[in-house]
């Protein structure tokens, strides 16, 4: 029997306190993202872009572009995580997200400022709560990208997991619903 040193073996507990940090980092950053929606007065004044028959429809396409973003994200990053990839993935990887979130960021300055936290329908409801959570998981990814070394494994495919699938939601409860009760309009 071979008796290895205790140093040679990383503390259980060494990622426990980071990883605590960008969960509650996180977490307090959809918290404070919910209250400002709520409490703040929506405007009910919306950004038009250009090409969109109205604002409802640049965010309904805008967040459609996201989630094929998101989907090439997924496809990516189960690749890099379970075997070995070219290293052209890994860039394919990141810029997919970051395109991903850029496009969303003119959907939730809409949804804060004009809108508000709605809360007069469950839709609406679960909307509300569903972008929250996914700028949280945001917030918590990105913060524990920053002490990579520390985590475990199994950290960023699940943050990466809670984000699309929160994209996923706010699409469905959003565009998708957009699309079907209204149509599909440019």
């Amino acid at each position: 029997m071979t008796s290895e040193p205790v140093a040679a073996y990383p503390a259980r507990d060494q990622y426990a306190r980071p990883l605590l940090v960008a969960l509650l980092s996180g977490c307090g950053f959809a918290l404070l993202l919910g209250l400002y929606a709520k409490l703040h007065h929506p405007t009910k004044y919306a950004l038009d872009i250009g090409g969109f028959s109205s604002p409802l429809y640049a965010k309904a396409w805008l967040t459609t572009a996201a989630v094929v973003f998101a989907v090439v994200q997924l496809i990516t990053g189960a690749r890099i995580t379970r075997q070995a990839a070219p290293a052209w993935m890994a860039t394919v990887h990141r810029w997919s997200g970051r395109i991903a979130i850029l496009l969303t960021v003119p959907v939730i300055i809409h949804c804060i400022y004009a809108l508000g936290f709605g809360t007069y329908s469950a839709r609406v409801l679960a909307h509300s709560v569903l972008g929250c959570i996914f700028y949280g998981a945001f917030v918590a990814k990105m913060l524990s990208l920053v002490r990579r070394d520390g985590m475990p494994k199994w950290v960023l495919p699940v943050l990466g997991g809670v984000l699309f699938v929160s994209l996923i939601a706010l699409w469905a409860t959003s565009a998708l619903w957009l699309f079907v009760t209204k149509g599909v309009h440019s």
